[in-house]
């Protein structure tokens, strides 16, 4: 049971499903009890034959990969229905915990593909812009995965990511390759941002396991201020500072949905999503992004239009994830991640710095640092109400209607 906790728990499973999954398993291995989640470990306890069980296994949930959860999912499965001896179970679940994420060359291709996608929907106009990006995430991509190697500090990864973002996008700047939106220097950056870890926390909270989500959640603020100093500190050695307040630009319909769809399958191979599942976030995610666009054509607000589009993937995705048992968060931020507010983010943290340095901030200033973060907050909540709340909803009706059968 630990084993199989400890997969799930690690590689971004959700809580509830997980000790859902840990109680499936101790009901067709006959033990009485279950599983506690905590950052950083999992508790069994439980009674068989009398003896009281209590231990513990280092589990700490700063992994995604959805290869692992689903091909776990899929073991205890057949264990419950008696297709599976404990035995052979055992020697698969720690097959999967072993089995290695993607090549390092697809993470590469991914993360620079994704940046570029990113770099489309923001409004980049120029090839040699596009070129840029594509080198700087490349190049974040393989320092995160030579660090992966060395250290186990998962802030360091980010960090030294952004970090070559910025000194990038400082030289762009420096040699006039880029624009007032800084797209050069922030776009490598949004591959970085840890949705599904913000998901998920949220989640917990709403289901009532308080302290486990508050962890989760200071994870990815941890991570989101690590991606934030990395690239201030590679904009600052060269003199370049973000602008906190720049125009934005619309591109066509069909090119905000193309691109939306390569993001979207970028962050699909960064959480190693099976094959068998791959068209489920990109077909979704690029229909929720049409619905974005067409909101925020009617003049509505970006939140609104955030809202819009996540309301749409959580109702449609929560009843794929339950059928292919994947972990939603990571699915489910990949369908919406075209929607982060990561410029509003790095917007908000370029105007806290300036403040900070600056002897007499102008009121431009001020007001400019004061909308990016309520822009940028307002928008977090739309797209995770709009991911959580259709799913709480799904799962309540479906573990209502699974109960009340005979």
């Amino acid at each position: 049971m630990l084993s199989f906790t400890q997969v799930l728990h690690t590689n971004g499973q959700s809580t509830d499903e997980t000790i859902d999954a840990a109680d499936l398993l101790s009901k067709s291995l006959g033990i009485q009890g279950g599983v506690i989640l905590d950052w950083g470990e999992a508790q069994l306890e439980a009674i068989e034959g009398g003896v009281k069980l209590d231990t513990t296994q280092q589990a700490t949930p700063t992994g995604i990969d959805m290869d692992r959860v689903s091909s776990a999912n899929d073991v205890i499965q057949k264990v419950a229905t008696g297709r599976l001896s404990y035995a052979d179970a055992l020697n698969q679940i720690i097959a999967i915990s072993r089995k290695p994420p993607v090549p390092t060359w697809l993470f590469v291709i991914a993360a620079a593909a994704g940046a570029s996608a990113l770099a489309v929907i923001f409004g980049v106009e120029h090839l040699d812009s596009v070129g840029l990006i594509s080198l700087s995430a490349g190049l974040g991509a393989v320092i995160r995965r030579t660090l992966a190697r060395y250290t186990a500090n998962t802030l360091i990864q980010p960090f030294s990511a952004a970090l070559i973002a910025g000194i990038i996008g400082g030289f762009a700047v420096q040699y006039q390759l880029s624009s007032t939106l800084m797209l050069i220097a922030v776009c490598p950056c949004f591959v970085l941002v840890p949705g599904p870890h913000l998901l998920n926390g949220a989640m917990d909270m709403i289901n009532g396991h308080v302290q486990l989500g508050i962890s989760r959640l200071v994870y990815a603020g941890l991570i989101i201020l690590a991606i934030s100093a990395g690239l201030l500190l590679g904009l600052g050695l060269l003199g370049v500072t973000i602008p906190v307040q720049a125009p934005g630009r619309s591109i066509p319909l069909w090119l905000d949905v193309a691109a939306a769809g390569i993001a979207v399958a970028s962050y699909s191979v960064f959480y190693s999503t099976p094959l068998r599942m791959f068209v489920w976030p990109v077909a979704v995610g690029m229909i929720g992004h049409a619905l974005r666009y067409i909101t925020l054509s009617t003049g509505a607000y970006a939140a609104t239009g955030a809202l819009v589009a996540s309301l749409f993937v959580g109702i449609v995705l929560t009843p794929v994830s339950r059928r292919y048992r994947m972990p939603f968060a990571a699915v489910g931020f990949a369908s919406v991640v075209n929607m982060i507010p990561g410029v509003y983010l790095f917007r908000l943290a370029s105007g806290l710095t300036q403040l900070a340095t600056v002897a007499n901030p102008t009121l431009e200033l001020l007001t400019a640092t004061a909308s990016n973060s309520i822009t940028a907050l307002i928008i977090t909540l739309a797209i995770g109400f709009g991911l959580i709340v259709p799913k709480v909803l799904i799962d309540s009706l479906s573990d209502r209607r699974v109960k009340s059968r005979p």
